[in-house]
């Protein structure tokens, strides 16, 4: 590890992040395919394994605590079977479930169900989404606000993951951006579809899909720089899969970050969890937006390397790092 990769684990080292979210339980169900169904044509598969992995806000979480910060995580756990797997999930990835309230509904689970031959790799042939069905009922909005009012009282900065499954709301978002402002910390939003609803934060991650469906196709740098400013953000962060990110600051040019590693992605399952994770943690640690938002492009190259819902490691960003990085410190904002 060289210098660089040394100063900025030791940042992230006991940083407390509080994120608040749309909690999801990623299954991935795998199975064998040995024949044809006598009852339909349709493969029959058999069941090898179910394995849940912490989703959502809930793998952004996980990847704050793989990389030695404190996730103070707020959100919904479902009463049912699936809610309880995903809890022992973030118990082993070191992720306290202290501000986590139990709720009516069933736990939100995305089901990928991976199929392949004998001794051949398997592959997602269809993925089961169980959502909620109703809104979050007043009695737990109370609970989940006064949590990120308790957890966000020592945190460094806070993360909005939003899914759009319904704990995320305008009460919620006001409290968290009334919060930062107060206590001058980060607020960084990552939301699907919605973000044009949740103006003033610090920084925002949507993707290039979600972009578009603000801005339209085809969109130019200038369109997020008027985005940008529309929504009373101090950056925002384009996440471009294969293309990298494009960062947008006020007062600074647009600055496009090449993507690290292979151009092609093993899996894009939870990349974005990963990117608003590092890229708090950086904001978190006083790295400039740039540092912040090169050091989440790094992690990001590395997560999509690997199958499934997954996080990066310490070692892991600290070679790339090493590898690619610039060879100084990074500097304060």
């Amino acid at each position: 590890m060289d210098s660089f990769a040394d100063s900025l684990i030791a940042q992230f080292r006991g940083k407390r992040i509080a994120i608040v979210g749309d909690l999801v339980a990623d299954q991935f169900l795998s199975g064998t395919i040995s024949r044809v169904s006598r009852e339909a044509p349709v493969f029959i598969l058999r069941h090898d394994e179910t394995v849940t992995c912490p989703g959502g806000a809930a793998n952004a979480a996980a990847n704050i605590a793989s990389l030695g910060g404190t996730p103070l995580l707020i959100g919904i756990i479902g009463n049912d079977p699936n809610g309880s797997e995903l809890r022992k999930a973030l118990e082993s990835s070191n992720v306290s479930c202290e501000h986590v309230t139990v709720g009516t509904e069933p736990q939100t689970t995305k089901v990928r169900v991976l199929a392949g031959q004998h001794y051949a790799a398997k592959q997602q042939v269809i993925r089961i989404d169980h959502e909620p069905k109703k809104e979050v009922d007043a009695e737990i909005r109370r609970t989940l606000c006064s949590a990120l009012e308790s957890a966000a009282e020592t945190a460094d900065a806070i993360v909005i993951s939003d899914y759009n499954y319904g704990v995320v709301d305008k009460e919620i978002y006001d409290l968290a951006l009334s919060i930062s402002k107060r206590r001058l910390i980060p607020l960084i939003v990552d939301s699907r579809f919605r973000l044009t609803d949740l103006p003033g934060a610090t920084s925002a991650t949507p993707n290039q899909d979600e972009v578009e469906q603000i801005l339209g196709p085809n969109f130019k740098d200038t369109d997020c720089v008027s985005l940008m400013e529309r929504l009373e953000l101090g950056s925002l962060l384009v996440t471009r899969g294969n293309q990298g990110m494009l960062l947008i600051e006020l007062g600074r040019p647009p600055l496009a970050i090449e993507a690290v590693g292979s151009t092609t992605p093993v899996d894009v399952t939870g990349a974005g969890d990963t990117v608003i994770a590092v890229y708090s943690l950086g904001l978190a640690s006083g790295l400039s937006f740039a540092e912040a938002a090169m050091v989440a492009n790094h992690a990001g190259g590395i997560v999509v390397m690997k199958k499934g819902t997954a996080v990066v490691t310490v070692e892991e960003l600290s070679n790339s790092l090493e590898t690619n990085a610039p060879r100084s410190a990074p500097s304060a904002a």
